[in-house]
């Protein structure tokens, strides 16, 4: 049994290493086998290679000499191109000499010809020379006097006439001397204007809120319509929603209310939560700005006229006048110009600057609630200056500035004028504005058809006209002639405040050379 054994472990032990012995000799053979496909494999793509490098190499060669070729044929184009354009600027230069060459011949002919030309002027300058001096002797032979006696002779005469147009100069100018305090009086007029110059701007009653977007109309409108009922019942103004594209029209004649209802309007549009609180909310925020911006235009009027010392609440009046307007006209910017005016009219003639000033910024405060109370703005305006304690003078300025009341000062006059200056300024009103235009045309039409008027001017606000007229058409005695017959052409024709100067312009030219 223990020999069966180890004959056992020995049939195994061998077979193991014969076993051994044949797996080393078969991984041998694999990895030979392997190892040869692998060079096989390697030649291969050695091969392949080298014919893809050939190839490469060959098509490289291939578009370098069709690059080379293009880029010469580009240079011969371009080579050719530039020659082209030489030619061409070659015979552009050959026909501009030959035109130079033209022209060369012709001013050569035209110099000859004005050396003839000069030739000949100079002989038939010399010959009226003679003549002239022939005549002259044959004057002196016929009149029997010499140069000198004659000279003599005309001098009188003429010194004879001067003396006559001085006697009547002198009564024309004692004549002028009876309007000088109404010259004066314009003259002050005219320079506060033209010292006071202020803007004029034509109020609508109607004020327009651009919108974002189209959409944004439905959402003002609300649910059947609740947004703009709301709206319309707090600030009392009127919301025209219609086919004009991104935009709302306010319509309302309180320019006051007008201008909260589009504060508050745009700030629902900018915040975009529109409903009926929101509307309460925003209106009154609108409120306190609009009243805010009233107080301080009136702080501001009150600042740009220098009058100082006025009550709070005429301050705040002032203001409102900013948002009310009269044919169109601004009345706070009004009143400002009447003030400037009025002060400046004062300054000239010595009367109380500051009273001027104070009365005529104050004349028209009745209108900012003339809406509101029953009466004329100017007692209105008076009960105004009384209930806030302005002086008597003051007082009556404005009571007297449409003549209401007898004027009883100086200062009360300068308001009423500075008021119908600043309102009847041409510009200041749109009906006034096209009278005025109208006017002057009509002006200028009268003395255009006048013969021998070359222009006509109408300047001075329509208060003077200048005449241009050809002198080869009218004397010194047809120009007064004629200034008097437009003069009456005017005052049958027209219709204008005051009196309107007519000046007829001749003017003559005597014009010679120095060679």
């Amino acid at each position: 049994m223990p020999y069966t054994s180890i004959l056992f472990a020995v049939a195994v032990a061998v077979a193991l290493a014969i076993g051994t012995l044949a797996g080393y000799i078969l991984r041998k053979n694999i990895a030979e086998g392997k190892l040869s496909a692998a060079e096989i494999q390697a030649e291969k793509i050695l091969d392949e290679a080298r014919r893809s490098a050939e190839g490469v190499k060959k098509e490289t060669l291939v578009e370098a000499k069709e690059e080379a070729y293009k880029l010469k044929n580009d240079m011969e184009q371009e080579i050719r191109e530039r020659r082209n354009e030489a030619q061409r600027q070659e015979r552009r230069l050959v026909q501009k000499e030959e035109t130079l060459d033209r022209k060369a011949d012709q001013m050569e002919k035209k110099e000859e010809a004005l050396q003839k030309a000069e030739q000949e002027l100079s002989k038939q300058k010399k010959s009226l020379t003679e003549l002239m001096q022939k005549q002259l002797e044959e004057l002196e032979r016929i009149s029997g006097l010499s140069f000198d006696q004659a000279k003599d002779l005309l001098l009188s005469r003429v010194e004879s006439e001067i003396k006559h147009e001085t006697a009547m100069i002198i009564k024309e100018n004692e004549a002028q001397v009876r309007e000088e305090s109404d010259r004066r009086a314009r003259n002050i007029i005219s320079l506060a204007i033209q010292r006071c110059a202020a803007d004029h701007v034509a109020e609508t009653t109607v004020s327009v809120v651009a919108l974002p977007n189209d959409e944004m109309k439905g959402r003002i409108i609300g649910r059947e319509g609740r947004n703009i009922r709301t709206l319309e019942t707090l600030t009392g103004i009127d919301l025209i929603i219609d086919d004009t594209p991104e935009a709302v029209i306010l319509s309302g004649f309180d320019p006051v209310r007008r201008e909260v209802a589009r504060i508050a309007l745009e700030k629902l549009i900018l915040d975009g939560r529109i409903h009926p609180g929101r509307i309460e909310e925003m209106v009154e925020k609108a409120k306190k700005e609009v009243e805010q911006s009233i107080r301080e235009e009136g702080e501001q009027a009150t600042f740009e006229t220098g009058v100082n010392g006025l009550h709070p609440e005429l301050i705040r009046l002032l203001g409102r006048l900013r948002y009310r307007t009269s044919y169109g006209q601004n009345v706070l910017k009004h009143s400002i110009e009447v003030a400037h005016l009025a002060g400046m009219m004062a300054a000239e003639i010595g009367a109380d600057v500051t009273l001027a000033k104070r009365a005529g910024l104050l004349h028209d405060i009745g209108k900012a609630i003339d809406h509101e109370i029953e009466g004329s703005h100017t007692a209105i305006g008076a009960d105004l200056a009384k209930k806030y304690r302005e002086s008597e003078e003051v007082i009556h300025g404005i009571a007297a500035h449409h003549g209401d009341e007898p004027f009883r000062s100086v200062e009360a006059v300068l308001v009423a004028a500075a008021d119908a200056i600043s309102a009847a300024r041409p510009g200041a009103r749109r009906e006034t504005l096209e009278a005025y235009i109208k006017r002057l045309e009509k002006l200028e039409e009268i003395a255009n058809a006048f013969e021998g008027v070359d222009k006509s001017y109408a300047i001075q606000a329509g208060r003077e006209i200048r005449i241009i007229v050809k002198p080869d058409k009218v004397d010194d005695a047809g120009s007064a002639l004629m200034a008097r017959e437009i003069v009456k052409q005017i005052e049958g024709n027209m219709e204008y405040p005051g009196q309107i100067r007519v000046v007829v312009i001749r003017e003559t030219r005597a014009v010679d050379h120095a060679k």
